[in-house]
C-alpha cells in the first residue's frame, strides 16, 4: 500500500512537472527562439545571417545608444551602490530613532511605476519646473534626468539586498576586533565591508540590470538621448522595423545575461559565508554615528517624499504652470483620453489575475521541484528553466511574444491582443523571484513532515493542503503581493502586447505623457502608486493575523 501511495504521488508530481515545463517552454523558450530567429531574417522573411547585426553596428546612432546605455548603467549603479549601502548600514548598524519609518519610506519607490519619478522631475526641473535653476542651466531632458529617475526607482531594490546582507554579519568578528583595540574606522574596512561584499556586488548587478532594461524613464525624460530600450520601441512602433528591433533586443539581452550569471556566481559564493554557529550582530549606541546615520537617512527620505509629493501635487494642479489652483480635474481621465478610467480598471484586473494565477503556478511548481520524491532530472531541468525569466529584459520578452504569438502558423495566435496574453507575459516576466521565494519557504519545512506522512500512508496532496500551504502562507502572500504590485507598475514587457480594450494604466501614463498631458499622466501614475501601497498595507495587516495561526510552531 505504501509503495502504491508513493507511486501515485510521484505520478501526480511528474504530471505537474511536465505540465509546467510545457507552459514554460511555450511562454519562455518559444518567444525567445522566435525573437532570435527574427534577428537573422530580413523584412521579407529571408535568412540573412548576421547582416542585420552588421547593419546595426555600422549605424553611428545605434552604436551611440549602446554606449549611452552602458554609461547610464554605470553612473546609476555607482550612485545607488553608495547611497543604498549607507542607508542599509544606518538601518542595520546604528541605533538611530525611527528605523521603522525609514524602512517604509526607503521601500516606497518600489510601489510606483518608473514613469512617476520621470514625470515628477519634469515638474521639478523641466522647462517650467519650480526648481530648474538648481541645474545651473543644464537640461533635465537627457542623461541627468534619466540618471536621477533611475536612481530613485532602483534604490529600494539595492537597499533590500544590502539590508539582508548586513543583517547576517557575525557578531563574533566585531568582538574580536574590539578585543584587539581596532578602531571603528578600520573595523569597517576590515570586517564590515568584506562581510557584505557579495551582497554589495549582487546589489550592483541587480541595479545595473534594471537600469539597462528600463524603458519608462528614458522614454519620458530622455529627450534625444537614446538608449537600447527606447531604440527597441522606436524600431518596432515608430519604424515597424521588426528585424532591427529583434537585433537590438539580442544586444540588450547580452549585458542582462552577463549580469545574471555574475549574480548567480556571487550568490553561490555568499552561501558559504555563514554557519549555524554565527551570532547576529546587534549595534551599541553611539551618538556621533547614530546622529550622522539619522541625518543621512532623513535627507534620502526627504528626497523620496519630494519626488512622490511633487507627482501628487502636479496631479492636483489644474493647468501647470499657468493655473496652480488645486482640483481633481486631472483625475477626470475621460476629458483627456477616449479610454477614461478603463486602463486603471484593466490594470486592477490584470494585477488580480497575475497575483492569483502566478502564485498558484509558481508555488505548485516550486513544491514539485523541492518536495518531489522522484524524477530528479526532470526537476533539475524545470529549475533551470524557471531561472531564465530573470535574465530576460521585459522589452525583449514582450517583443518575443509579438513574433511568437502573432504568427498565423501558431495555434496560440488567438491569445494575441487579449487580456490573457498580458497575464501570461507578466507572470513569466516576474516568475523567477516568486519561484525563489517559494523555494526558500519550502526549504524551511522540517524534513520529518514528508517522512511521517509517508509512514502513516497519508497522500502527498493532503500533506500539501493541510501542512505545506498553511505553514508557507506568509511566503505565498508575499509572492501574491509581489506579483500584484509589479503587474500594476510594469510597462516594458506589455507595451507591445495590449489592445485598445486591454490597455493597462502604466501604458496609459506613457501615452498621455506623449500627448503632452502631463497632469493626467501624473494622476494615473499616482493612482497606480496608491493602489499598490494599499495592497501592501493590507498585506502587512493580514500577515500579522495569519502568522498567529500558522507560524506559532516556529516559536517553540
Amino acid at each position: 500500500m505504501l509503495k502504491n501511495a508513493l507511486s501515485k504521488d510521484s505520478l501526480i508530481l511528474a504530471t505537474i512537472l511536465i505540465l509546467i515545463m510545457v507552459i514554460m517552454g511555450l511562454f519562455v523558450l518559444g518567444p525567445l527562439a522566435a525573437m532570435l530567429q527574427k534577428s537573422v531574417l530580413n523584412s521579407q522573411g529571408d535568412f540573412v545571417g548576421l547582416t542585420n547585426f552588421a547593419e546595426y553596428f555600422a549605424s553611428p546612432a545605434l552604436w551611440l545608444s549602446l554606449k549611452n546605455t552602458v554609461f547610464i548603467g554605470t553612473i546609476v549603479t555607482l550612485c545607488v551602490g553608495v547611497l543604498a549601502f549607507g542607508y542599509a548600514y544606518a538601518i542595520t548598524r546604528s541605533c538611530m530613532p525611527f528605523k521603522g519609518v525609514f524602512n517604509v519610506l526607503g521601500a516606497a519607490p518600489i510601489l510606483a511605476p518608473s514613469l512617476l519619478p520621470a514625470i515628477s522631475l519634469i515638474y521639478l526641473f523641466g522647462n517650467q519646473g519650480i526648481a530648474k535653476d538648481l541645474l545651473l542651466g543644464h537640461s533635465i531632458y537627457g542623461p541627468i534626468g534619466i540618471a536621477i529617475g533611475l536612481i530613485f526607482w532602483t534604490f529600494p531594490h539595492a537597499v533590500m539586498i544590502l539590508t539582508t546582507s548586513l543583517k547576517t554579519s557575525d557578531a563574533r568578528l566585531y568582538e574580536a576586533a574590539k578585543a584587539l583595540n581596532t578602531s571603528s574606522f578600520k573595523t569597517f574596512f576590515v570586517v564590515t565591508l568584506p562581510a557584505a561584499k557579495y551582497g554589495l556586488i549582487s546589489a550592483l548587478i541587480v541595479v545595473f540590470t534594471l537600469v539597462v532594461c528600463d524603458f519608462g524613464v528614458p522614454k519620458v525624460i530622455g529627450g534625444s538621448y537614446n538608449v537600447l530600450a527606447t531604440d527597441i520601441f522606436k524600431q518596432v512602433v515608430g519604424q515597424q522595423n521588426f528585424s532591427m528591433g529583434a537585433v537590438t533586443s539580442v544586444i540588450l539581452l547580452l549585458p542582462a545575461l552577463l549580469a545574471f550569471f555574475a549574480d548567480r556566481w556571487v550568490q553561490k559564493k555568499q552561501q558559504g559565508l555563514f554557519d549555524s554557529r554565527s551570532v547576529a550582530y546587534s549595534p551599541e549606541p553611539n551618538k556621533l554615528r547614530d546622529g550622522l546615520c539619522f541625518i543621512f537617512c532623513s535627507v534620502i527620505c526627504l528626497s523620496i517624499l519630494t519626488v512622490i509629493g511633487m507627482a501628487i501635487y502636479g496631479s492636483l494642479v489644474t493647468f501647470w504652470p499657468w493655473n496652480l489652483t488645486l482640483s481633481l480635474n486631472n483625475y477626470d481621465f475621460a476629458q483627456y483620453s477616449t479610454y477614461g478610467w478603463a486602463p486603471y480598471f484593466n490594470s486592477i484586473k490584470l494585477a488580480s489575475w497575475v497575483a492569483v494565477i502566478g502564485t498558484v503556478v509558481i508555488f505548485i511548481g516550486a513544491y514539485s521541484i523541492e518536495k518531489g520524491r522522484a524524477f530528479a532530472p526532470l526537476r533539475n531541468l524545470l529549475q533551470m528553466i524557471a531561472i531564465i525569466p530573470m535574465a530576460v529584459p521585459g522589452m525583449v520578452l514582450g517583443l518575443g511574444y509579438i513574433f511568437f504569438f502573432n504568427s498565423p502558423t501558431n495555434p496560440l495566435s488567438v491569445l494575441y491582443g487579449t487580456m490573457t496574453i498580458l497575464v501570461i507575459n507578466t507572470v513569466i516576466h516576474y516568475y523567477t523571484v516568486g519561484h525563489m521565494t517559494a523555494l526558500t519557504a519550502l526549504k524551511q519545512l522540517p524534513a520529518e513532515v514528508e517522512a511521517i506522512s509517508a509512514s502513516i500512508k497519508m497522500p502527498q496532496y493532503k500533506v500539501f493542503f493541510k501542512v505545506t500551504v498553511p505553514v508557507c502562507m506568509p511566503a505565498i502572500l508575499e509572492i501574491a503581493v509581489y506579483m500584484f504590485v509589479n503587474a500594476m507598475t510594469t510597462t516594458s514587457a506589455i507595451v507591445f502586447l495590449y489592445a485598445s480594450d486591454t490597455m493597462p494604466a502604466s501604458v496609459s501614463v506613457l501615452n498621455m505623457d506623449d500627448a503632452g498631458q502631463t497632469g493626467p499622466a501624473a494622476a494615473m501614475a499616482v493612482m497606480i502608486l496608491l493602489t499598490a501601497a494599499s495592497v501592501k498595507l493590507a498585506h502587512v495587516g493580514s500577515s500579522q493575523l495569519i502568522d498567529r495561526h500558522t507560524q506559532s510552531w516556529r516559536k517553540r
